[in-house]
């Protein structure tokens, strides 16, 4: 049996939206977003999120259990819902940031984004591998956290997408960057342009996903991962270091996307906005539903 603890550094357990745990075993320090009362990346997860990312830069990598250091090996990012793992931004907030046109507002929110993904994207630089796993459904900015792990595990039944253009937007937190660097210019326009939402086993053929497992065995698939990256862990974690330094991804990159992205959202129509609150109104029915997702969910048809 594996011995895991978790690990407390935030808010109490009646506001958390982010629970961890450590497994002494692998070498796994585990983040589930638990998000409330929406489905989607609210300002209170992303400042958990930013206080498990910086647990792990400011220790160097090391968790301190019953007095005793361990070092953290793998960085997890998964979701406690079931049938999803985030819906994406806090479109309720962008749209109250549109109509006030508060450009300020809505480029902190794109900054606070990129303050998570882009350590995560550079393993924290640390030696360790981050890894996210998608059970569910993996939407806009859900599906810009997954591709910004090292390694994207999926179970067959994940689908994943970028809606974002049904109400003419755009992904503006790290996709682009992301996927072009994982998959090529071709293939990330035509994941972020046309609005389809696909299956992990499509992205799985297209170089998206890099482990894809049945239904269920999303954990069990990352400790087998982990047992055989461990194997050569030194020459693998030196590689995707290397793999950065080729072709990195800067702060600076990501923060002139977000630039692009707030100055969209302001020139969206009354139209676009309405399409919006039809998504919002989609996150608000998962999160009632705890996380139990259908077709109708994500409102794509109607959206169409």
């Amino acid at each position: 049996m594996n011995a895991c603890a978790d690990v407390h550094y935030l808010n109490p357990p009646t506001t958390r939206q982010l629970n961890t745990r450590f497994d002494e075993d692998t070498g796994a320090y585990w983040a589930l977003m638990n998000p409330r009362p929406r489905a989607c990346f609210s300002v209170q997860l992303l400042s958990e999120l930013k206080g498990y990312v910086d647990s792990i830069t400011a220790s160097g990598g090391v968790v301190v259990q019953h007095g005793v250091e361990h070092r953290i090996r793998y960085a997890v990012l998964a979701s406690a819902l079931p049938s999803v793992f985030n819906l994406g931004g806090d479109l309720a907030l962008f749209r109250s940031y549109i109509e006030t046109g508060n450009r300020a507002a809505l480029v902190n929110y794109g900054e606070r984004c990129v303050d998570n993904l882009y350590p995560w994207h550079r393993n924290c630089d640390l030696p360790l591998t981050t890894i996210a796993l998608v059970q569910g459904e993996a939407l806009g900015g859900g599906f810009e956290a997954a591709l910004s792990a090292s390694v994207l595990v999926a179970e067959e039944g994940a689908r994943m997408g970028f809606p974002e253009i049904l109400f003419n937007m755009f992904p503006g937190m790290g996709a682009y960057s992301f996927l072009l660097r994982k998959v090529g210019r071709r293939t990330a326009d035509e994941l972020i342009t046309s609005g389809a939402i696909y299956s992990a086993r499509q992205l799985y053929e297209m170089g998206v996903i890099d482990v894809l497992t049945a239904d269920g065995t999303g954990v069990a698939a990352i400790a087998a991962y982990i047992r055989k990256h461990s194997r050569n862990a030194n020459g693998r974690q030196a590689f995707e270091r290397a793999r950065n330094a080729v072709h990195p991804v800067t702060r600076d990159e990501l923060m002139r996307v977000v630039e692009v992205w707030a100055d969209a959202a302001l020139r969206l129509t009354e139209r676009d906005l309405r399409m919006m609150e039809r998504l919002v109104k989609a996150q608000q029915r998962v999160g009632a539903r705890d996380g139990e997702c259908d077709e109708d969910s994500i409102v794509l048809q109607a959206a169409m």
